[in-house]
């Protein structure tokens, strides 16, 4: 079974809604295939100033203009429509653990946090505790699910469009949360989406996308002031200071402040000595990383040895690897040639061609 065979049978579907193109066309999509659509959107900024300037973010100011938008094309669409406050759940799920993971010396991936905790976890729950009748949930994410029959197990898949796919950051969604999800977009490009969005006159077609989880710096977020320490090479020699540990991640370049004649790159954090370790560009090389937190999709579970493409972040294009259990439900990530690997913290995703597989966070 595919998104269109559960379209078929389907009488009353809730959309996550975010006020965008291709929410905006999931709703009326799903409207046209005969559903009886409810639209909901979240409300997640607390009213913090948020500094800086930066891309269209979900968290900030810039939620009041996104929600009057969906609201709008909810108008247009003859929907219901629904704001839901979950500005104590993400502050909880996704700000709080934001803010320690980088005090931490790790790079935190909010968006993969977010979407299991809050998007398809606190949202769909507290829609129904108000009262929101559905049987599916809908988002406007470019990706598919199907159903093996012979694994009895929902797959999530690469969305058709390769360039927009976003499966990477939906790999820590459960069996139940893929078994009651739909993916109107995951068959489409993203000019097939612009078009139907003109088509209906819905009014977001040339809509700024959400870059990033914080429309300004991600600075604002933390409340206690940053302590400034050492910069270091690889032998412990101290060739700067840093402002902070949480304004750097492990590969960055920029923003070292330091002269040298070859480039340099942040290798290590030691959050427990305020240590920012530097080096260069091999020295980010690994043979193998191990990840925990695993989820797991196309399987129940690692028995032995699985060959994988790894990705490190949504746009990777992946690293030829071989999944390894290791001892605390854990996995090691061995490369076939050594590769610059993910900070830890963040996700890597394993996939079998187009079909996600399962996925972990770098310890």
């Amino acid at each position: 079974m595919n998104n269109t065979d559960k379209n078929s049978r389907l009488r009353r579907v809730m959309v996550g809604m975010s006020g965008g193109l291709d929410s905006s066309v999931a709703v009326a999509l799903l409207k046209e295939q005969g559903n009886k659509v409810t639209g909901v959107i979240m409300k997640i900024w607390d009213g913090e100033p948020v500094t800086g300037k930066g891309k269209h973010g979900c968290y900030g100011p810039e939620e009041e203009e996104d929600i009057e938008d969906a609201r709008k094309v909810a108008g247009k669409l003859d929907i219901p429509f629904h704001v839901i406050d979950l500005t104590s759940e993400y502050k909880s799920e996704v700000l709080d653990y934001f803010c320690h993971e980088y005090l931490s010396g790790r790079t935190p991936n909010p968006c993969v946090r977010c979407n299991r905790s809050i998007k398809f976890g606190a949202l769909v729950s507290k829609a129904a505790s108000l009262g929101i009748e559905y049987d599916y949930f809908a988002t406007g994410h470019y990706a598919r699910i199907s159903y093996d029959k012979d694994i009895k197990r929902y797959l999530l898949k690469k969305g058709s469009d390769v360039k927009k796919d976003q499966s990477y950051f939906l790999f820590d969604l459960t069996q139940e949360q893929l078994s009651r999800t739909l993916f109107p977009l995951g068959e489409m490009n993203k000019d097939e989406v612009r078009d139907i969005c003109k088509r209906l006159g819905l009014g977001v077609e040339k809509k700024d996308e959400s870059q990033n989880f914080v429309c300004g710096s991600y600075s604002s977020l933390f409340k206690m002031s940053t302590l400034p320490g050492p910069i270091k090479d690889q032998k412990g020699n101290v060739l700067g200071k840093h402002n902070g540990i949480e304004h750097f991640t492990i590969g960055q370049r920029k923003g070292l402040k330091l002269a040298f004649k070859e480039p340099l790159y942040v290798t290590r954090i030691e959050a427990e000595k305020n240590e920012v370790v530097v080096g260069a560009k091999d020295d980010l090389l690994t043979g193998s990383q191990v990840v925990a937190g695993l989820n797991w999709i196309a399987i129940g579970e690692l028995a032995g040895p699985l060959e994988v493409t790894a990705k490190i972040r949504n746009a990777h294009h992946g690293y030829a690897a071989v999944l390894s259990p290791e001892t605390g439900g854990r996995v090691k990530v061995a490369y076939r040639e050594p590769q610059i690997g993910a900070a830890p913290g963040q996700a890597i995703v394993f996939y079998d061609g187009d079909v996600v597989v399962g996925g972990g966070i770098v310890e």
